[in-house]
């Protein structure tokens, strides 16, 4: 066991921070790169892997390629704010492409999943999900994919919005009873008077 895991057991209240390797500050970025290896190159070939994870990943059916090409610009914008985070992605991405036998791109669906699942716990598959669960929900075109209607804050609630329109669920059964009267609550209602 490292001495971080150590003493994290050991400090209740640092144990349920996040993890560091997902906070990020861009405060204080700079254009200069520290180095260490290759930074993120924000070729046509890394967009494309990075939306095949995307769908792989995130699968929808009914999602055209603009909900997924515009969270892996918002991938490489955000690894291009830490020189560490774009290392790692691009460091990550080429390992797909080994693993997948050189082309991540010509793996089937169940393969490309596979070898997803296998690297969900590495760092540079984090940092894709952090950005990506926000940067592809989050957004009018997929809410009405997904058949959200938004936050309705600024149209006064839910409340007269139909929020209980749940036409897709069956109705619900309320029975009267109509047997004696429980004894727990006759004794509680003498009690009371």
């Amino acid at each position: 066991m490292t001495q971080d895991a150590v003493r994290q057991q050991s400090d209740p209240q640092r144990a349920e921070q996040e993890p560091t390797d997902l906070q990020v500050d861009t405060s204080a970025h700079t254009d200069e790169t520290p180095g260490g290896g290759a930074q993120l190159a924000d070729s046509g070939r890394t967009r494309r892997l990075l939306v095949r994870l995307l769908q792989v990943a995130y699968p929808h059916e009914r999602f055209p390629a603009g909900p997924y090409e515009r969270t892996a610009a918002a991938i490489v914008d955000a690894a291009r704010a830490d020189a560490a985070d774009g290392r790692a992605i691009t460091r990550g991405l080429a390992g797909l492409d080994r693993a997948a036998g050189g082309d991540f791109l010509a793996l089937d669906d169940a393969a490309a999943e596979t070898l997803l699942r296998d690297r969900a716990d590495e760092y540079f598959f984090r940092r894709i999900r952090s950005t990506a669960v926000v940067a592809l929900y989050d957004s009018a075109d997929v809410w009405e994919l997904l058949g959200y209607e938004g936050p309705s804050f600024d149209r006064g609630g839910y409340l007269h919005r139909g929020f209980d329109d749940l036409d897709w669920l069956p109705g619900a059964r309320v029975d009267e009873y109509a047997g004696e009267p429980r004894v727990e609550l006759v004794e509680s209602e003498e009690a009371a008077r």
